[in-house]
């Protein structure tokens, strides 16, 4: 099976490239109703442990500077108009700067043949300031910091939801399904990208296609269904994975694909949040 997901696209391994594995895909022995070829850790190949272990700690340090970030950002609800404007300056910079670093770190991330563990923690680096300026802002656009905590709440919820549906039920992710799925992807980063641009120009008001109004609320209830249909080609793709024996290492590319999606999951119901308690 050769995957159509960007995030593992790239690598040998899990489109049964590898030396290290059957190079026909057919011989990959995958087994979605019964036990992974290699359950075992020390064995030199990727598990669930060895995934849930590296997906622990690209979260962990996500949050560690989240919550860094958090707490470095001046007060933005300080009576004080200038030193108000200050604290939003420096939230928008943290925001941006970690937005775009992050950005690059994923393209990088994603194309890269051979994973590396420490652009994968760069990643959750700059991605963790970036959550973290940007859920101060919406704190402090809805006035009430509880936000954040409902939206991390919501998040494990649709992750863990996900999960279950996609193992009680046993989703079967056919190709069909993927390239739809990623076709979708694709098409959303272009219309979010041109959104970006048009509105930042001035050409689109309020943010556009991502204000914080009726359309926006659209948009990201689209986006949080998109970002689902992702976290079940990941579950896929990390059970493909293991069933076919891929080498340990790339546990932090399986990590890196559901922390991708875990932000784009949290982001997304934030702002929906955010909208239906917005003035």
């Amino acid at each position: 099976m050769k995957s159509s997901n960007p995030v593992f696209a790239r690598s040998a391994e899990f489109n049964g490239r590898s030396g290290a594995v059957a190079t026909d895909p057919s011989q990959w022995q995958v087994d979605l109703n019964g036990s992974p070829t290699h359950t075992e850790r020390g064995s030199g190949r990727m598990t669930i442990d060895s995934v849930v272990e590296k997906t622990a700690i690209t979260l962990g340090l996500l949050v560690v500077a989240s919550a860094v970030t958090w707490f470095l950002i001046p007060d933005l609800d300080n009576p004080v108009p200038s030193e108000a404007d200050a604290a939003f300056g420096t939230a928008a910079m943290l925001a941006g700067g970690g937005a775009i670093i992050g950005l690059g770190l994923s393209l990088v991330n994603s194309f890269k043949k051979v994973v590396s563990p420490a652009l994968v923690l760069a990643y959750a680096l700059f991605e963790g300031v970036f959550v973290g300026a940007f859920s101060k802002v919406i704190a402090s656009y809805v006035g009430d910091a509880t936000i954040v905590f409902q939206a991390v709440l919501g998040t494990f919820i649709a992750f863990g939801g996900t999960l279950a549906a996609y193992k009680f039920f046993n989703i079967q992710v056919t190709d069909r399904f993927r390239k739809i799925v990623t076709i979708a992807m694709f098409s959303v980063f272009g219309v979010m990208l041109a959104n970006f641009l048009l509105s930042i120009t001035g050409v689109l008001d309020n943010g556009g296609l991502r204000g914080f109004n009726t359309l926006g609320l659209v948009v990201s209830c689209a986006m949080v269904v998109l970002a689902v249909f992702m976290l079940i080609m990941d579950f896929d793709y990390v059970e493909q994975g293991v069933a076919a024996g891929i080498p340990e290492r790339e546990s932090w590319r399986a990590a890196f694909g559901l922390t991708v999606t875990v932000i784009w999951l949290y982001i997304e119901i934030l702002r929906i949040l955010a909208i239906l308690r917005g003035d």
